[in-house]
């Protein structure tokens, strides 16, 4: 299980930040690094508000169109929700789900995720699920416990073979807007433990899923995060906002 075998990603969730005009700049700004770098899957994820905006900008772009997040239905009497189904109307091929700030300010239960995780899937775009552990947790060595957990609750929920057709984001919560960035080497400790729960179950799918780490990722560290063997791309946050950060870490896979 190499990292040769699996394609660098490099995702921006843009969170809550953005207008029209930022829109425009930031993604026509981002057209030439990503163009320059064939070999790195190059993916942004705006506010669903400009997700038609964002579709108009990326025609006949590399760069691929995610969302943030995705209701667990597909239509109904759901208010202010929006569904995978949607999204297909819009272009968008990635779906973020279980992201840390929707697990805690938005009290979303493993099972909820999974949920999502399903629907995502059955509108036939590819979810990134997202999982990882608080600094408390994590200063209770309970790091594997807890991605393992999260991890076991969609393999129950869909099966193991329904992550041949999506993506991993392993983020410390506290990693997360803090500026503070696991190192590599500890980063490539969880991912590789990742990989080997998940081989548990079927070493294919374990040698294929990309594996992406997402905490306060910048051009400074991400080659270093990159050449580890189980580190597959990165979930960026903050830096994803500013184009020439943005395209350093692009240029970093």
């Amino acid at each position: 299980m190499t990292q040769t075998t699996r394609q660098t990603l490099v995702m921006g969730n843009w969170k809550l930040n953005g207008n029209k005009a930022m829109v425009a700049k930031l993604i026509n700004d981002l057209q030439a690094p990503a163009a320059q770098h064939p070999n790195v899957a190059v993916a942004v994820c705006p506010p669903v508000l400009f997700l038609g905006q964002a579709q108009a900008l990326l025609t006949d772009s590399p760069i691929a169109l995610g969302a943030q997040d995705a209701d667990l239905h597909s239509e109904g009497a759901f208010t202010g929700e929006n569904s995978a189904v949607m999204y297909q109307e819009f272009g968008v091929h990635y779906v973020l789900v279980g992201h840390s700030e929707r697990r805690t300010l938005h009290g979303e239960s493993d099972a909820m995720v999974a949920a999502k995780f399903a629907a995502v899937q059955q509108a036939g775009l590819t979810p990134v699920l997202c999982i990882g552990e608080t600094l408390e947790q994590f200063e209770a060595n309970e790091t594997q416990a807890v991605v393992e957990r999260q991890l076991q609750e969609v393999i129950a929920h869909c099966g193991i073979a329904a992550f041949s057709k999506a993506v991993i984001a392993y983020e410390p919560v506290w990693a997360i807007g803090t500026g503070k960035t696991a190192t590599p080497e500890i980063a490539q400790q969880v991912h590789a433990a990742i990989r080997t729960f998940i081989a548990g179950f079927d070493t294919t799918v374990a040698a294929k899923i990309q594996i992406l780490y997402g905490g306060s990722v910048k051009g400074a560290s991400a080659a270093g995060l990159f050449a580890m063997a189980d580190i597959d791309g990165a979930l960026v946050g903050g830096a994803a906002l500013q184009a020439e950060e943005f395209a350093a870490i692009i240029s970093a896979g």
